[in-house]
């Protein structure tokens, strides 16, 4: 064998030890954080947030995501809501994907909650607290947005890291801010019917764009060969429905402003070769279940999970793995200093 040979033999084999390399880099396992519904002001939370902050900050998380209510359902939606919302975010070392809930916009106009337009609430969350490129926290990371700082859709975000897909929706409880009647537009609420007919345009237009943004995250994680989707929103869709029912949840009365992500996430699922999970907070409980389309037809690479909530201020640490069989493994974070406050109430 020639010199040149030999040494051209040695490059070849360097470059492919290298590219393989390469590759398990690419798909390293990582952590990431998932928190939310915290803190409300009713249950005395805001002591024992910056303990939950120590917590996370303590750990090798490489982001979080938060799942919507940055405060409860009968405060007022003032300026200074969304200014210590930003504050909490960014006492996180690593960078925050946050997802908006409907304490902090569709239920606005309630008059326990000021009277106010929601819709202008809406406009005021995005200026503000998506009116820059990237994510909160004191480190950022590079992400896709649906729209432009501080305009429609900003909040809608994906970003794709070693094999896995994280996507953020709005959409948020309280039906998704579909107004279903003129009951469901005056209850406990300073609207107009003017409001609710916006209220109900705003849906339309949302619901359209969130679908498009979930069809295109699904793509997106097929074409990088992702082997596992993560989508995190506010709302619990209608999961709380026992067991047992037959009933199709997605529409159940009350539930009708989630039929159409519902429909979409299940083809979507259906379509896809790895796992996917959908991240909500909205009702409080810790759970990790598989619930669609319903107990008789398990969809069998869907998981739900539902994160901690006020009173119980904990979060979920989540092993990403895209050479395991679930890629996404779920550990509740029980922070030692907040273990008793609900044991207290």
């Amino acid at each position: 064998m020639t010199s040149k040979l030999r040494h051209a033999r040695i490059a070849l084999a360097l470059c492919t030890t290298l590219a393989a390399s390469a590759a398990l880099a690419d798909n390293a396992p990582f952590t990431m954080g998932l928190w939310g519904d915290m803190p409300y002001a009713k249950a005395s939370d805001s002591p024992f947030i910056p303990a939950l902050i120590a917590d996370m900050n303590a750990s090798d998380i490489a982001f979080s995501m938060y799942d919507g209510d940055i405060k409860d359902g009968s405060s007022e939606c003032t300026d200074a809501i969304y200014d210590d919302a930003m504050t909490m975010f960014n006492s996180l070392k690593a960078p925050v994907l946050y997802v908006p809930g409907d304490n902090e916009w569709t239920d606005c106009h309630r008059t326990n909650n000021g009277g106010w337009d929601n819709l202008e609430r809406l406009d005021h969350l995005r200026k503000t607290l998506f009116g820059k490129l990237g994510t909160l926290g004191q480190a950022s990371m590079d992400v896709e947005r649906q729209g432009a700082p501080g305009e429609k859709f900003a909040e809608n975000v994906r970003v794709s890291k070693n094999g896995a897909m994280f996507v953020g929706l709005n959409i948020p409880g309280s039906n998704n801010n579909l107004v279903a009647d003129d009951a469901a537009c005056t209850k406990k609420s300073a609207r107009t019917p003017e409001q609710c007919a916006a209220d109900n345009a705003e849906y339309q237009e949302r619901d359209a764009a969130n679908t498009a943004w979930l069809k295109a995250s699904f793509a997106a994680a097929k074409a990088k060969g992702d082997k596992g989707v993560m989508i995190v929103i506010q709302a619990d869709p209608g999961f709380d429905v026992p067991e047992t029912e037959d009933d199709d949840e997605s529409r159940l009365p009350g539930k009708e402003g989630y039929a159409a992500f519902l429909d979409t996430l299940i083809a979507e699922t259906e379509a896809f070769d790895g796992q996917v999970v959908l991240v909500h907070g909205d009702t409080h409980f810790f759970k990790i279940d598989k619930p669609l389309p319903d107990a008789s037809h398990m969809l069998a690479n869907f998981t739900r999970v539902q994160t901690f909530g006020s009173p119980n201020i904990h979060w979920i640490k989540v092993d990403v793995d895209a050479a395991t069989r679930d890629v996404f493994t779920f550990h509740p974070m029980i922070v030692k200093a907040n273990a008793t406050k609900s044991l207290s109430r």
